[in-house]
């Protein structure tokens, strides 16, 4: 018997699928870049769709979440409903933005090949290496198929919780596994072309052997990205004092992963160094070269957690924040990835806001730059209290659609604070100020893109501009620097690195409501 079928059309790609009647829209949408903030829970709004042709019967939890007006004009939960008919529907065609590494450093040259892996909450970026030169051969992005259960690392824990470990580990390592494959495809295509290539111009054909093979995968991620790859037990990040089970490095074969790479190759998960501050903090002091540097330095990486080191090679602080998300768009009405209809720049021009929107057309949404841009011309405007209130306004229209509403400058200030205050509780312990940082490197994709300027107007940098540094995909660079050199090396590192509760430390709540507020 035939599986009956249904036709999706999606706006405004004007996108056309063909998809099993039953089908869950949340399978279906997030393939295609659509975000699921609350794992399809039915908690948040940010999976909306507006049914354009067809019908979507409306959901008790819509009822709850979504206004009449918004109900009446179409809007519906993604997540609440399967293909049950024809349907046109109106989303935001997110395309991924994941920042790659393209950086040079000195190694010690090894045979075969070698993978680097930055296993993100949001996002993946992997790169091939060749271990006797250093150059990359190919390189992957995706988006963390893990995400459809939850947008941020504690979505994940809950469903973890109940249930979900062994589908988020089956999830994490087969996307891997296929990225791995996907590069070691490209890889070989490269090969026989150039192969070709030197048969009819009569050069010796490039070598393919066991120098050819993956010998070492090296993978770095936070703590519950560790323990979901690793098959270690969540449930202790999930209470106090959430500390890791298993903070150490993890090593696994081709053949337990189900990877299709030689079994000699060595798959390493690097170590934690606490709480939620996991390995791709590890890698990013080994690239910004904190651990070895004589000054006082800090890194930052705004993703979906916050995480912050202070420290030099005499001695090295760490700690984590829940501030990541407001800064990628999550917990924003309108909020969104850095991707195409994003509004990325806000800028004062003769009193008014000027948007930049990426990709240009109409704006869809506000990312994390945009976000930071957008509360800073506030401020300046004097439409926005330096306590967060908004002045007699209840929202602040930006471009098309889009505005920023009193309650996205909360949960900026609410995220800008805990990072603002981990910092400066970091350095005091250090016995040192703001002021004694002579660097301070912003990670990650939301640190290359964010004004420098407006981050220091709310207050999240108090520190002079010339000493911050976008420092890029540290997490990459760090990952591909530990192909070529021991585990053990790495371990070494990561023991020198102190974890500091900031749940625990006394002082930390009455900085942060000092933090809380924007500078006058």
């Amino acid at each position: 018997m035939n599986q009956i079928t249904y036709n999706l059309r999606l706006s405004p790609a004007d996108l056309r699928l063909e998809v099993p009647a039953g089908t869950r829209l949340q399978d279906v949408l997030f393939a295609q870049g659509v975000e699921f903030p609350c794992g399809g829970r039915g908690r948040c709004k940010g999976c909306r769709v507006k049914v354009l042709r067809g019908a979507l019967l409306v959901s008790p939890e819509e009822n709850h979440l979504l206004t009449r007006a918004e109900l009446e004009a179409g809007w519906r939960l993604a997540c609440r409903h399967a293909v049950a008919d024809n349907l046109e529907l109106e989303l935001a065609q997110w395309e991924m933005s994941v920042l790659s590494d393209d950086s040079t450093f000195a190694f010690r040259p090894r045979e075969g090949l070698g993978v680097a892996i930055d296993l993100g909450t949001t996002t993946i970026a992997a790169q091939l290496l060749d271990l006797r030169n250093g150059n990359v051969f190919g390189v992957q992005t995706a988006l963390n198929a893990q995400a459809r259960h939850g947008g941020d690392i504690m979505s994940r824990v809950e469903f973890a919780l109940h249930g979900g470990q062994a589908e988020l580990q089956r999830l994490v390592r087969d996307q891997l596994g296929s990225l791995v494959k996907q590069l070691e495809s490209c890889r070989r295509r490269g090969n026989e072309s150039q192969t070709e290539s030197a048969i009819e111009e009569k050069l010796e054909p490039p070598h393919v052997g066991s120098d050819k093979e993956i010998k070492r995968v090296v993978i770095v991620g936070n703590t519950v990205m560790h323990h979901l790859f690793c098959g270690v037990d969540v449930a202790p990040l999930a209470a106090h004092p959430f500390e890791p089970k298993q903070p150490r490095r993890v090593r696994l074969s081709p053949h337990d992963l189900g990877w299709e790479i030689p079994e000699t190759a060595v798959v390493e998960f690097l170590p934690c160094l606490g709480g939620f501050v996991g390995s791709d903090i590890l890698a990013g002091i080994v690239a910004t070269g904190l651990h070895q540097s004589r000054e006082l330095m800090a890194l930052m990486d705004l993703g979906t957690n916050g995480e912050v080191v202070v420290g030099n090679r005499e001695r090295m602080l760490c700690t984590s924040t829940a501030a990541g998300p407001a800064f990628e768009g999550a917990r924003i009405a309108m909020g969104m990835r850095a991707a195409t209809g994003a509004i990325s720049q806000v800028q004062v021009e003769n009193n008014f806001l000027a948007c930049r929107v990426i990709g240009g057309g109409v704006p869809l949404g506000l990312c994390g730059s945009g976000l930071v841009d957008a509360v800073a011309a506030g401020l300046a405007l004097a439409w926005i209290h330096p306590s967060g209130r908004m002045v007699n306004r209840t929202a602040m229209p930006l471009a098309g659609p889009v505005s920023l509403l009193a309650a996205d400058v909360r949960e900026l200030q609410l995220a800008k604070g805990a990072i603002a205050a981990g910092l400066r509780l970091l350095t005091a312990k250090l016995g040192a100020s703001l002021e004694d940082l002579q660097e301070l490197h912003l990670a990650g994709a939301f640190g290359n893109y964010i004004s420098r300027a407006s981050a220091q107007r709310i207050g999240l940098l108090r520190v002079p501009l010339d000493r911050v540094l976008p420092a890029g995909n540290t997490a990459l660079l760090g990952a591909k620097r530990a192909l070529f050199e021991e585990a053990t090396v790495w371990e070494a590192i990561a023991k020198r690195v102190e974890h500091v509760p900031l749940n625990e430390d006394p002082a930390f709540h009455d900085i942060y409501a000092e933090e809380m507020r924007f500078p006058s």
